[in-house]
C-alpha cells in the first residue's frame, strides 16, 4: 500500500525551571503514513522525539513539551496546493498618549521644554 501524505499540527508548552511561561510552540509537520491510524502514531513519535531540555544563556533549565497533535489532515501534495493560511484579526490599540497633548513648536522642541 502507497503511504499518503498528512499534516500534523503539535503543541508544545513552554517551561522554565518547572514553570509554565504562558508560551506555547506550534508546528505544522509533513507526516507519512499508510492511514490516519498510523499517521497519529507516527506523528505522537516524531513530536515527542523532539521534546528538548536546555539550558538557556542565564542558566535556566528550559523545557519543550508536548502538550498534544493538535490536528492531523490528509494532504494531496501538488503544485500550489494550500499547506497553511491563518487569519489574523489586529488587535485595536488606543490613541497613543501624546495624541492627547498639543504641539509643540519647532522652537520648543530645541529648548526641550514649553514656554507656558
Amino acid at each position: 500500500m502507497n503511504k499518503a501524505a498528512f499534516i500534523a499540527q503539535l503543541v508544545y508548552s513552554i517551561e522554565c525551571e518547572g514553570r509554565p511561561t504562558d508560551q506555547y510552540e506550534e508546528q505544522w509537520r509533513l507526516i507519512y503514513a499508510e492511514d490516519e491510524t498510523e499517521a497519529l502514531t507516527e506523528a505522537r513519535k516524531v513530536a515527542e522525539d523532539d521534546e528538548a531540555t536546555m539550558i538557556d544563556r542565564h542558566g535556566r533549565t528550559i523545557i519543550w513539551k508536548l502538550l498534544a497533535v493538535k490536528d492531523l489532515r490528509p494532504v494531496a501534495l501538488q503544485n500550489g496546493c494550500m499547506l497553511f493560511s491563518v487569519v489574523k484579526e489586529p488587535e485595536l490599540v488606543p490613541a497613543p498618549l501624546w495624541e492627547n497633548y498639543p504641539k509643540l513648536s519647532k522652537a520648543e522642541e530645541i529648548l526641550g521644554h514649553s514656554q507656558s
